[in-house]
């Protein structure tokens, strides 16, 4: 990597996506079934914000006396106010951002629309991939 690179060549594309009316059943089966800790929020096509496994693991908490988990819905427990940022910005800034304010993820935006999501597993996948083109493994085992 000899430039800083936009978010959009970094990030995951065509992340999977709730509705702010689905279940938060619906959206927690969504994350297992695919291992996901975010899920970016759509009303229709607009993006609305995130939901995150622990507004999820909240929600579903009986001591905060929230309704049952089969009567709440992704609009009750997602985050409005997520990070929404253009897929041309600078990875830089992006992670400056992410850490100054705990930020957990930015959702990806080109003309408006969602094309990706970056998380700190990505950032930790540009790490390794980049320490290894520093670094190459001259016995093709990486373990020291």
């Amino acid at each position: 990597m000899n430039h800083i690179p936009p978010i959009g060549s970094v990030m995951t594309p065509f992340p999977y996506v709730v509705q702010q009316d689905d279940s938060v059943l619906a959206a927690r089966a969504l994350m297992v079934e695919h291992d996901l800790r975010h899920l970016p929020v759509q009303d229709g096509h607009r993006l609305v914000g995130v939901l995150t496994d622990r507004d999820l693991k909240r929600a579903m908490d009986p001591d905060l006396g929230l309704p049952p988990k089969d009567e709440l819905f992704v609009r009750d427990v997602f985050v409005a106010d997520a990070y929404i940022v253009d897929s041309a910005e600078p990875l830089d800034r992006v992670l400056e951002r992410m850490t100054a304010e705990h930020i957990g993820s930015a959702l990806i935006t080109k003309a408006g629309k969602l094309v990706g999501i970056f998380t700190p597993m990505d950032a930790c996948r540009i790490l390794y991939q980049h320490l290894r083109s520093l670094f190459p493994s001259k016995s093709g085992n990486d373990v020291a």
